[in-house]
């Protein structure tokens, strides 16, 4: 097997990286996390990313965990046995190659603002989701409550796609606090609403507030917010999940920075 063997759960290099797959607080204490699988490896290279360890299971090819290994020259390699391997990952079916990395810290965006406000999203692959649609529509930053999932767990990367590598996030926020003092207009995408989100001018500073997939936003958000609305729906479902309702919101925002605002109604 390339790199170190490891074959033993009482390995201290074993054990810290078990740590870092189920610990909140260990990934926080150490700013660091696991990448699940050669596309996030790759777009966590692509960012400027350099991870510290890199991680084989015993079935994995050996020549393309040597083509991996020579894109990382300061990782450390590491093979272990396939059932060591899979008490590491966050699926049913491992990938064959994992990272231990170091958080990363993208850069301010240079861009009129789009933020996504999320209020206590707790499932981790809704989160990733969301991460990975705002980057994509061009947000320039993630706020995030402290009730949301950890947003550097395997399964929210695994969601996120690397949107947590280009996407500057600020976790753990006072989300009213944070609203009442963004200099721009927010809109929380809410049911029942008589605001039409589809006839507001999204082309300036925006911050497009969702809130937990059950209990939906609270007071004090909505309190803090500059307008509630909805999202019109033709067909008989109650609701969008907040991972689609952001994706329609931010790529309207996204269509009328590219087309212009909607026509005023008469």
């Amino acid at each position: 097997m390339t790199g170190t063997a490891i074959s033993s759960r009482d390995n201290p290099i074993f054990k810290r990286l078990k740590k870092l797959a189920e610990s909140v607080r260990a990934r926080r204490e150490a700013q660091m996390t696991l990448l699940d699988g050669e596309h996030l490896l790759t777009a966590y290279l692509e960012a400027g990313g350099e991870p510290h360890t890199l991680v084989r299971a015993a079935s994995f090819d050996a020549g393309r965990f040597a083509r991996l290994s020579a894109r990382c020259p300061q990782a450390k390699s590491i093979a272990m046995p396939d059932a060591l391997f899979a008490e590491l990952v966050p699926v049913a079916t491992p990938t064959g190659v994992l990272a231990e990395a170091a958080w990363l810290a993208p850069p301010a965006q240079d861009a009129v603002p789009l933020v996504l406000v999320l209020e206590d999203i707790q499932d981790p692959g809704n989160l990733g989701a969301i991460l990975r649609t705002g980057a994509a529509a061009g947000a320039t930053l993630a706020v995030l409550s402290k009730g949301c999932h950890d947003a550097w767990s395997p399964k929210a990367l695994r969601g996120g796609q690397g949107a947590q590598f280009v996407l500057p996030l600020l976790v753990g926020a006072d989300v009213p606090a944070w609203l009442k003092s963004f200099r721009g207009h927010s809109v929380a995408l809410a049911l029942a609403e008589e605001s039409d989100f589809y006839a507001l001018d999204l082309t300036a500073p925006l911050a497009l507030v969702v809130g937990n997939e059950g209990a939906g936003l609270s007071a004090a958000v909505r309190d803090a917010v500059s307008v509630c609305a909805h999202i019109p729906m033709a067909g008989q479902v109650e609701s969008l999940n907040a991972s689609a309702a952001v994706a329609v919101a931010a790529f309207e925002a996204m269509r009328q920075r590219r087309q212009g605002p909607p026509t005023p109604k008469r």
